[in-house]
């Protein structure tokens, strides 16, 4: 589809909420289709044509409600826009499309080759609010993505798919990768309940904006149930090539702790367990978006090997020592 058919698509779309004073301007196409569109009653909206086949529209309209709780208790993330009828989702065009508060601000990936260790404090402040305030306001009815583990390591269909038949693997790598599933699963199993809330499950940088000194979560598309530490590993994931990955994974925690979230401390000895098993999901969720000899195919297979390589060495010398 032409970008000029898709800002048809957008006017036709933004009627729902209002009338477009100017055309919308294409933001975005990868998991949705965003556009920014200002209505003629000055409000700037983002408006979301939401893939088919990812989340359906009862999801959707679950994660809009869980933002709307969130917003109305003050906590920084977009506010669900209704449409005039108070819907939150419309389907006038034949696709599930949503629209939220427009928010001025820049990625914290922008500009910046890495993120320093006082930002990575800000944002375990902020996933710590997060938590706390999901626990407190959001609705108890949601229908979301279950983020425990069988997104990961139980059974043969993970969330995001089979990260062992990713079509770079060896062998040797496909044994790698399911020794690391195996290890992490019964591990998964052990964690007390209490690690478990509404989890946002994909704070990639492009997900965090700053402005005027405060940071703003986006995009709660992925959003589910799960294991909390899961957010802070997500933070991380950009940065594990880092060689100050140590120090920044340490003002995350340290972040997260000073704001009085609900992880104990004692709960961070998992972090790399879990940065890991986002390495694993991430080497899955490429093989039905690119092309086996794209560069992106085998660059999530590497990180998910070394990271798997890693954590199980890390394992086994807890288990020698003890």
């Amino acid at each position: 589809m032409t970008d000029a058919t898709l800002i048809r698509k957008a006017i036709s779309a933004a009627q729902a909420w209002g009338t477009p004073d100017r055309a919308p301007r294409l933001v975005q196409q990868r998991e949705n289709t965003v556009f920014d569109v200002t209505l003629d009653d000055g409000r700037r909206i983002a408006l979301r044509f939401h893939r088919a086949g990812y989340q359906d529209a009862s999801r959707i309209a679950s994660e809009l409600r869980w933002m709307e709780s969130l917003a109305d208790a003050g906590f920084p993330c977009p506010w669900p826009q209704r449409t005039r009828s108070g819907a939150l989702t419309d389907d006038c065009i034949g696709v599930t499309t949503s629209a939220v508060q427009w928010l001025n601000g820049t990625p914290i990936c922008s500009g910046k080759e890495e993120l320093d260790a006082g930002l990575m404090h800000d944002l375990g402040a902020l996933l710590a609010d997060l938590h706390l305030t999901s626990d407190a306001v959001a609705p108890t009815d949601l229908a979301r993505p279950d983020w425990r583990a069988s997104a990961f390591c139980c059974g043969d269909a993970p969330i995001w798919g089979r990260f062992w038949e990713n079509p770079t693997l060896s062998t040797d790598e496909v044994a790698l990768l399911r020794a690391a599933r195996d290890a992490a699963k019964i591990r998964l199993a052990a964690l007390p309940v209490d690690h478990i809330g509404l989890i946002h499950a994909d704070v990639l940088q492009e997900n965090v904006l700053a402005f005027d000194g405060l940071l703003y979560l986006i995009d709660f598309d992925d959003g589910g149930v799960g294991y909390r530490l899961y957010d802070l590993a997500t933070a991380l994931i950009q940065s594990c090539d880092s060689p100050n990955m140590p120090e920044l994974a340490g003002s995350l925690m340290r972040g997260y702790a000073d704001a009085g979230g609900p992880l104990p401390k004692t709960a961070f000895m998992d972090l790399p367990m879990f940065v890991m098993l986002r390495a694993l999901a991430s080497a899955g969720w490429v093989i039905g978006r690119v092309q086996p000899d794209d560069p992106r195919m085998r660059g999530y297979a590497d990180r998910a090997c070394r990271l798997a390589r890693e954590w199980l060495a890390d394992q086994k010398r807890g288990s020698t020592s003890g």
